[in-house]
């Protein structure tokens, strides 16, 4: 009866093992297969990414924003409460990532808001840009200032 015990927890031991064996082995295949996939989907010799923010918090109340490269949609936020809080407070929201051959492209945003002057507005840019190897961050900062509250869209492009 000892010896079948003694067998027995022996050979849970060695089944507890070889869970903790293949568990290792089928993270280190999830961590390879993510790897490659954004290799893969987001090479970095090609990624474009878009960011925004707000320069002036109280001037504007963002509702939406649509983005559009080589005049095809690639995004399209509607600011809930929270959202419009996280960028009033220096918060950047992540718009847009994906890859784009090298050479000049159009990037253009229609911005629905409401003014601090109460009206409504609603803005259509456009912003050319040249792209070379290597990723390119932009990022879009919205402003308005003052008597007439026109929002404004400047972009830089980040190192």
């Amino acid at each position: 009866m000892v010896a079948a015990l003694v067998v027995t927890s022996a050979a849970g031991a060695s089944l507890d093992e070889e869970i903790d064996r293949l568990t290792a082995e089928v993270s280190r295949h999830s961590a390879s297969v993510h790897s490659l996939e954004q290799q893969l989907l987001h090479p970095v010799n090609t990624r474009v990414a878009v960011f925004l923010t707000l320069q002036n918090h109280q001037a504007l109340d963002l509702d939406s924003v649509e983005l559009f490269v080589n005049d095809q949609p690639v995004a399209s936020h509607l600011y809930s409460a929270t959202e419009r809080a996280s960028l009033e407070q220096g918060g950047v929201q992540q718009l847009f990532v994906g890859n784009m051959a090298d050479g000049s492209h159009q990037l253009k945003t229609v911005i629905n808001a409401r003014a601090a002057n109460r009206r409504f507005v609603r803005r259509e840019l456009v912003h050319r840009f040249q792209k070379r190897p290597g990723t390119l961050r932009l990022q879009m900062t919205l402003d308005a200032r003052a008597p007439d509250y026109e929002p404004e869209v400047t972009f830089v492009e980040w190192n």
